[in-house]
């Protein structure tokens, strides 16, 4: 492996936080769209059951005038059954009359019980319609409300996103070509992107496996690239009992 200064390894992991933070940002970045989506499908979707309650109220009142119609008609039928018995001439055709009309009652006192209830249920369709109703408004001010934190949201990470990669200009140039090229090939390998990792007591803080004794001692030098025998990441050793300057 090429030897390496201190600065270059504190430069490396400097550029892998650049890295990682920028990743963070964008995977940010890449759901918004998605809950933007969300926003819009649930409002979607409550126009929608808005619709279909007015459908329902519709339907039940379609059903209702239906009823309206043929208690208005047996009515009439009652009416030209009444005018039949002043002129019957036998009593069979007066008992038979008065069959016909108490059927046609029967029959009216049954829609009516039936129109009752569709009353109840148009009422309290009605009602919460009107319940819907009211919460539309505030519903539409929260989507707009969150989209809008959304897409403030979107107008920060993208300036942090550009900031971050002026940043990684800055220290990819400061780098020497051969590591920087070696990191790359590392971090492609990654299923996290991630190609240098700190040890500590002997074990690897990307993998979390132990690596041999003697590599952990020549890490301590700080002066040559080594790479993690199990998950082959760049590894380094930071002094952290070592006062700042």
């Amino acid at each position: 492996m090429p030897k390496i200064s201190e600065e270059q390894i504190a430069t490396l992991v400097k550029l892998q936080k650049i890295e990682t933070e920028a990743q963070k940002l964008q995977s940010f970045l890449n759901e918004i769209p998605v809950r933007i989506e969300i926003l819009d499908e649930r409002l979607e979707k409550f126009v929608r059951s808005v619709e279909e309650d007015e459908n329902v109220i519709s339907e039940l009142n379609k059903k209702y005038r239906t009823y309206e119609s043929d208690v208005q008609m047996n009515l009439g039928k009652i009416q030209k059954s009444q005018d039949k018995l002043r002129s019957v001439k036998t009593n069979k055709e007066y008992q038979s009359s008065l069959k016909e009309i108490e059927d046609i009652k029967s029959k009216n006192s049954k829609i009516e019980d039936e129109m009752l209830e569709f009353l109840e249920r148009i009422e309290d369709a009605e009602k919460d319609l009107n319940e819907r109703k009211q919460r539309y408004s505030q519903i539409v001010d929260d989507t707009n409300r969150e989209k809008d934190s959304l897409n403030r949201d979107t107008e920060r990470c993208q300036k942090d996103l550009a900031q971050l990669g002026s940043d990684r200009d800055v220290i990819t140039a400061s780098l020497d070509g051969a590591i920087l090229n070696i990191f790359n090939r590392v971090k492609a390998k990654q299923p996290d992107a991630v190609a240098i990792a700190e040890v500590k007591d002997e074990v690897c803080q990307g993998c979390n496996l132990n690596i041999p004794p003697q590599m952990y001692i020549d890490l301590q030098h700080r002066n040559s690239l080594k790479n993690c025998p199990s998950c082959e990441r760049i590894i380094y050793w930071e002094d952290h009992n070592k006062r700042p300057e």
